[in-house]
């Protein structure tokens, strides 16, 4: 369905059975890596093996943790309506999700509390940005616009933005919003909500997100 600007709305029941189809999606990977870990206890009495499986379940409900801690932040509530949320919390959950021995990320957003939807706004940009450097390399976050807003630069080998990133974030998407592209959409659905403008660019090995 089209709104009055022309852009896609969905119905408040669609929006949140898709969002939660995305942290669902997010969180099956190390959720079925600890039961196959655990599986490997009960079945195999290997002492390498059983090591083995036990260094995978311990990694593994450390990325589950980190995912749904981010989540929370990035999806949920975070708070009665006008909360402010502090940005370092926001950096600590970024860095305990994203920064491994693959990405580093260097933030220069100052410390402070922020409207929520705009914490929001600055993680969904995150992920838009980690997802498009898959070979890893570096995340550089910074405030534009006299610290009104973000930009998020990725870089990396074979960094890219889908074909329909930028549709998604202006609320234009040539087809309809299934699971895997709800996270795009409703970044761009912040964004609106906070008075910002998205942009998205790739350029070579790098990749900028921006909203400003």
């Amino acid at each position: 369905m089209s709104g009055s600007t022309g852009q896609v709305v969905l119905a408040p029941l669609d929006l949140a059975a898709l969002l939660c189809s995305r942290v669902c999606h997010d969180l099956i990977s190390p959720v079925g890596a600890i039961v196959n870990g655990l599986e490997v206890l009960e079945e195999d009495k290997d002492e390498e093996t059983r090591t083995f499986a036990l260094e995978l379940i311990e990694k593994s409900a450390h990325q589950a943790s980190a995912r749904l801690q981010f989540c929370r932040l990035a999806f949920g509530a975070a708070g009665s309506a006008g909360a402010q949320i502090e940005t370092a919390d926001a950096e600590q959950l970024s860095r305990g999700l994203f920064e491994d021995e693959k990405i580093k990320i260097t933030w220069t957003i100052a410390r402070g509390l922020r409207p929520k939807n705009q914490v929001k706004l600055l993680l969904n940009m995150l992920l838009i940005a980690a997802a498009a450097i898959p070979r890893g390399g570096t995340l550089t976050v910074e405030p534009i616009d006299g610290d009104r807003g973000f930009r998020i630069t990725g870089a990396g080998l074979n960094a890219r933005l889908t074909t329909t990133t930028e549709d998604l974030l202006a609320g234009n998407p040539a087809q309809p919003v299934d699971a895997h592209a709800i996270q795009p959409f409703y970044t761009g659905l912040l964004a609106r909500d906070c008075g910002l403008t998205l942009s998205a660019v790739a350029e070579g090995e790098t990749v900028v997100i921006a909203a400003g």
